[in-house]
């Protein structure tokens, strides 16, 4: 029988879908990767094509496995880890998509949200379900597709159609599709739909009956780590188990052996995602943050989290390069950004898809203040970067305040902390130790681990702790008085932005 040497980790993610394979020692082995298109029908509209992402998966496993010259049979197991939030919905019998991925930024359930709120007002299931009414979440956009989509409702009552995110969508056409594919998620993605008891980790009967959800289409609930099924026959992973699930950003507090009480992390990708171990307990946030499940280890008990969600960091630098063209790279911002010494009082406020954490404002829109002649292009560029070092303190005083206790190291990963000018400014604005390890590809890796742990390919946690490795760390240098004026006036420049969108001309 060959030996089992690696685990491979399917990333299904927002821009791209990414096959990376990893060696018991927790290091990139070979990667696949292949982007698909951001479909955009209206403003504030983002869909993905779901077809498109399922054989880009089937294809970055291949390329993946091709470089390393390995095939299934030295793979122990398969972990998925994926965009949250991006809803899709198809038929069981055809195993076609009714309409495209409604993607986490998209913000049409906006009239959604506010129906369902009513007096009771945005945080009228967050005891149940850890989360405030937004745009953000699964459950309003399957409730806008059976409204929206002709015939839908009607297929979802007979029992015709099945919901996933985009984790429950790769695992059923992995383990077959149509022909008996496996309908599953995990705690942690569940808990971004507004659907799951937080605590209870099991689908709630009122929040979909309020959202009018049939059941039926939702997928079993499963531990982030255990067996689901194995891949199909006719899969260059056939029979090869599929045993991780964790959302991105789950995946990546995993991956960064944040299994202590009060350890976090921050991921710098499309957007910006802190989250701190709260141990066993889910604490409701009094300041903007979400309560979510970190992970769940087979049988063992729930580990929660409180997260800050930030919607626009990498993609900001993207909006840089693509729309105004002020780069030609997503690397250059840094060599801009240092020609000048500091912003010039410039602040850029990317409340493209409205506020997320701490503030949740559908109705803010993106702003520029501070402007003079004096300013450049390289203040801009700056200023960019700072955006995401600024919305990261502001998610970290939440924390705090939650959590009571002051955070004293924050690791970091994802592809902005290449950026070493971001990560001194980040240690800066926080007054606390930044800390890169040696893979930044945690969430990838905290998917494989979490696989690999439940074929015992590794032992558990402490071989997770074991692997991980500091790289670089950047110490705060910016003196406290300084800090609280730059604080003082990026909060006035998300000031700015609130209440933009009128409510009688907003696009439904």
């Amino acid at each position: 029988m060959t030996e089992k040497k690696y685990v491979l980790a399917i990333d299904q993610g927002t821009t791209s879908s990414r096959a990376i394979l990893f060696n018991h020692s927790g290091e990139i082995v070979s990667i696949g990767q292949l982007e698909h298109e951001q479909i955009m029908p209206k403003a504030g509209w983002v869909e993905h094509d779901p077809i498109e992402i399922r054989d880009n998966v089937r294809e970055v496993i291949g390329q993946a496995l091709a470089k390393a010259d390995v095939n299934r049979h030295e793979i122990a197991a398969v972990g998925i880890t994926n965009q949250r939030e991006t809803a899709v919905v198809w038929d069981k019998n055809t195993g076609e998509p009714i309409y495209n991925a409604i993607v986490w930024q998209d913000t049409r359930t906006a009239k959604i949200v506010r129906e369902l709120a009513g007096e009771a007002g945005p945080d009228k299931y967050k005891d149940i379900c850890g989360l405030g009414l937004a745009t953000y979440f699964s459950g309003p956009k399957i409730k806008w597709i059976l409204d929206n989509v002709e015939g839908a409702r009607e297929k979802a009552e007979a029992g015709d159609l099945l919901f996933g995110n985009t984790d429950t969508w790769v695992i059923w056409n992995l383990t077959g599709g149509a022909n008996g594919g496996v309908h599953v998620t995990d705690v942690t993605n569940a808990s971004r739909t507004m659907l799951m008891d937080v605590r209870k980790l099991a689908w709630d009967e009122n929040i979909c009956a309020d959202m009018q959800i049939p059941m039926q289409m939702l997928p079993e609930i499963k531990s982030s780590s255990e067996i689901y099924g194995y891949g199909a026959k006719n899969s260059l992973i056939i029979d090869t188990p599929i045993a991780g699930d964790l959302g991105d950003q789950q995946a990546a507090t995993f991956g960064q052996a944040c299994f202590e009480k009060g350890m976090a992390k921050n991921t710098y990708g499309t957007g910006c995602f802190m989250l701190i171990n709260t141990g066993e307990e889910a604490i409701t946030s009094q300041n903007g943050l979400l309560t979510t499940v970190c992970y769940k280890i087979g049988e063992q008990k729930a580990v929660y989290a409180l997260e800050g969600s930030i919607a626009v960091t990498g993609s900001l630098v993207q909006w840089l390069r693509d729309q105004l063209g002020i780069i030609s790279t997503a690397s250059e911002i840094e060599t801009l950004a240092e020609t000048v010494e500091d912003n010039g009082g410039l602040y850029i406020v990317p409340a493209f898809s409205g506020l997320f954490a701490p503030y949740w404002k559908d109705d803010a829109r993106g702003a520029i203040v501070g402007l003079t002649r004096y300013n450049n292009k390289g203040h801009l560029a700056r200023a960019v970067l700072e955006a995401t070092a600024f919305q990261t303190a502001e998610v970290l005083e939440a924390m705090n305040a939650d959590s009571g206790v002051n955070l004293s190291q924050l690791r970091v990963d994802g592809g902005m902390t290449a950026n070493s000018a971001l990560m001194q400014f980040q240690a800066d604005i926080l007054g606390v130790t930044v800390v890169k390890p040696k893979v930044a590809e945690t969430t990838a890796l905290g998917a494989a681990y979490a696989a690999g742990i439940a074929v015992g390919f590794w032992d558990g946690e402490q071989d997770v702790v074991a692997n991980w490795c500091e790289d670089r760390r950047w110490e705060p240098q910016m003196e406290s008085g300084e800090r609280e004026r730059q604080m003082r006036l990026w909060k006035k420049a998300v000031t700015r932005t609130f209440n933009w969108v009128d409510q009688d001309v907003q696009s439904e």
